[in-house]
């Protein structure tokens, strides 16, 4: 008889919603289908450093696909990450610890960040499994990362309400959504609320461009307008808000009353939409697949309708940005919204 194997689990990074629905498609795969022990793993990788851990039981698993947050808690520390005062080993006591838990894999559920930090543990010697997520949905490698469509829905919500607004008092709405690099949830977000004007790190823009465009809307009777913006472009002034620099720009450049909104943090929150619920049950039970087959260091990805694998030393740090010829981008042209070009 082989002895049944034993897999830690832990969630890093930013949270956002489907993280449950991750740890219930992993746990409940182990140890139903396979009959493996999991061990949950506390506040990321901070938790293999710290030892905080504890056995995640069936049991723990019932009611929580439907519920934001982490039952297991995150961080966004960075273990490789060099501290010339504390002298710690962070990568060392990793090991330490999984070899002290006797772990046969470590599946690892983040963004960019927590999969270089795996790809760098494979390294390290260890069995690890990645399982991408991010509301960016910038994660290289996979078509899509569970968090994506639950952000898509509260962005595309908000810009919706605003409309009345921006309607009322015949005003510029301005909104920026999440996304440092790319811009997936503001391309998407704008086209799925109407937005006029919609500005992604991916593409230059020229405000100009942006105020003559919404200066001859008003010319043509559309007394209002909505702008949304990632929170990556380019502006003179990085650490200044995104919406507060076009805001700003929109009112010299149009003499127009314009108002800013900054989602923030609610995107994050919340509960996971049935697709994201749907798509990390699907990453999660695929993971496990892979390590009953002994198949490590990879990270689980969707490709068309396909739950596939690549490694994790592919991912490194590659991001997948919007192609300025993207498709999504051609048709929205087509509609005569403005990109700032």
């Amino acid at each position: 008889m082989t002895k049944p194997k034993k897999i830690g689990i832990l969630t890093a990074g930013g949270d956002c919603p489907g993280l449950n629905a991750a740890i219930r498609g992993v746990g409940k795969t182990a140890i139903l289908k396979y009959g493996m022990e999991v061990i949950g793993i506390s506040s990321g990788f901070l938790g293999l450093i710290d030892k905080e851990y504890f056995p995640l039981e069936e049991r723990m698993l019932s009611g929580i696909l439907t519920e934001g947050g982490t039952i297991l808690g995150t961080s966004r520390e960075k273990p490789f990450k060099k501290n010339k005062r504390l002298k710690v080993d962070k990568p060392g006591i990793i090991v330490e610890t999984y070899n002290k838990l006797g772990l046969d894999c470590l599946v690892c559920i983040g963004g960019n960040g927590t999969q270089k930090t795996a790809a760098r543990l494979v390294g390290e010697g260890l069995n690890i499994i990645g399982i991408p997520k991010t509301i960016d949905n910038d994660v290289w490698g996979t078509d899509q990362t569970f968090g994506f469509d639950s952000a898509l829905w509260i962005a595309t919500d908000a810009i919706d309400r605003l409309h009345s607004t921006a309607n009322s008092h015949k005003r510029i709405m301005v909104i920026e959504v999440m996304g440092h690099h790319a811009g997936w949830l503001a391309l998407y977000a704008g086209m799925a609320g109407g937005g006029d004007v919609i500005l992604i790190p991916e593409l230059d823009y020229n405000m100009d461009v942006v105020n003559e465009y919404l200066l001859q809307r008003a010319r043509n009777k559309k007394p209002y307008s909505i702008v949304v913006v990632a929170e990556g472009i380019q502006k003179p002034y990085p650490d200044q808000p995104a919406a507060s620099f076009v805001a700003k720009k929109i009112e010299e450049g149009t003499g127009m009353e314009t108002r800013e909104t900054i989602l923030g943090y609610i995107q994050r929150g919340g509960k996971p939409t049935p697709m994201d619920r749907i798509l990390a049950t699907r990453f999660g039970a695929s993971a496990v697949d892979l390590i009953a087959d002994g198949d490590y260091g990879k990270m689980v990805i969707k490709k068309g309708e396909k739950i596939k694998s690549i490694y994790l030393s592919e991912v490194g740090s590659k991001l997948r940005l919007v192609p300025p010829d993207y498709k999504l981008i051609k048709k929205a042209r087509g509609l005569d919204i403005c990109f700032g070009t």
